[in-house]
C-alpha cells in the first residue's frame, strides 16, 4: 500500500515513517512538510532515523497525495480540513489521528466523507479503542446517579485539552448514556462551582513532563467508584494503530469510519 505522510517532521510524523518502514505490504512514497519547513528537500528516511529511503520531503500536498493509496494526517484542524479535501480530489483514503477538531471541522470532515473513506480516532491504539467500547457499556449499565469524571494526563508541550482521547472517552460515556456530550460536557472547574449537575461528564487535564498518555474513566457511586484506565508508554502504538486503520479502508466506500470499525468494537 503506498502511504503518504504530512506533518512528516513532527513528533508523530517522524513515527508514521518508521513504523511504515517495519510494516509488511506498506511503502512511503511522499512526505510533506508546510512551506518554510527546514526539512523540505531532505530525505525522510533521517528523519525519522532510518538510512535514506529516496523519498525526498516536499512542501506540494496535492502531487503528493497523488502518488498514494492513503494519507496520514496528524496536523492541525485547518490543515486536517485542508488535506481531507485534497485527499478527495486525489481519490484516496484519509487517515485522521488529528486532535482539537471543532464542530465546524468535524462536519467538513463528514461532508468530504461523501466523497472519500476517511478514518479519524483521537486516539489509534487498540487499547484506548477497547476502552471506550468499555466506558460505553458501563455508562449505558449505570443510572445517572454514578458521576462520570475523565482525567488526562499529556506532556508539557501538547497544546490542546482535553486531549482527543479523553473527547473520544467523552463520547462513549455519552452515547453510553443516550445524551449529547456536548449538552452534558463540564470542561473544567474554578472558584465556587456549586454542587455537581447530575448526568453531567467532567473533564480535567494536566500537563507535565514527557508522559505519552494517562486517561482514566471515574465512575462514582454512593459509597463506591469504579474506574476504567489507559497508560500509554510509547508513541509508536499510535502509528501502528494508524497503518492498521489504512489497510482496514482500503477499497472501502466512502464515508466517515472510526477505529472502532476498524477493530470491530461496535458489537460490545
Amino acid at each position: 500500500m503506498r502511504l503518504v505522510v504530512v506533518g512528516a517532521a513532527g513528533r508523530m510524523g517522524r513515527m508514521l515513517i518508521k513504523a511504515i518502514d517495519q510494516a509488511e505490504g506498506c511503502r512511503l512514497v511522499a512526505a510533506v512538510e508546510r512551506l518554510g519547513s527546514p526539512a523540505l528537500g531532505a530525505d525522510a528516511g533521517p528523519l525519522a532515523g532510518l538510512p535514506p529511503l529516496g523519498v525526498t520531503v516536499t512542501g506540494d500536498p496535492a502531487a503528493a497525495f497523488a502518488q498514494g493509496d492513503a494519507v496520514f494526517d496528524f496536523t492541525s484542524p485547518e490543515a486536517t480540513v485542508a488535506f481531507a479535501r485534497l485527499a478527495a480530489d486525489a481519490g484516496i483514503l484519509h487517515v485522521v489521528g488529528t486532535t482539537g477538531l471543532e464542530p465546524a471541522h468535524l462536519a467538513a470532515l463528514a461532508e468530504t466523507a461523501r466523497r472519500i473513506p476517511i478514518i479519524r480516532s483521537g486516539n489509534m491504539s487498540l487499547g484506548v479503542n477497547l476502552l471506550a467500547a468499555l466506558v460505553r457499556k458501563v455508562a449505558a449499565t449505570l443510572g445517572t446517579d454514578w458521576d462520570i469524571e475523565i482525567v488526562e494526563m499529556h506532556h508539557r508541550m501538547k497544546v490542546d485539552a482535553p486531549s482527543g482521547t479523553a473527547v473520544l472517552l467523552g463520547e462513549a460515556a455519552a452515547a453510553g448514556r443516550a445524551v449529547d456530550l456536548a449538552e452534558q460536557r463540564v470542561a473544567a472547574r474554578d472558584g465556587i462551582t456549586g454542587a455537581r449537575d447530575p448526568g453531567t461528564i467532567g473533564f480535567a487535564a494536566l500537563r507535565g513532563g514527557t508522559v505519552v498518555g494517562d486517561h482514566k474513566v471515574i465512575f462514582a457511586g454512593a459509597g463506591e467508584r469504579l474506574e476504567l484506565a489507559h497508560v500509554a508508554e510509547d508513541r509508536s502504538l499510535f502509528a501502528q494503530g494508524a497503518i492498521r486503520a489504512a489497510l482496514w479502508g482500503r477499497g472501502r466506500a466512502p464515508g466517515l469510519y472510526s477505529m472502532a470499525d476498524v477493530l470491530g468494537l461496535d458489537t460490545l
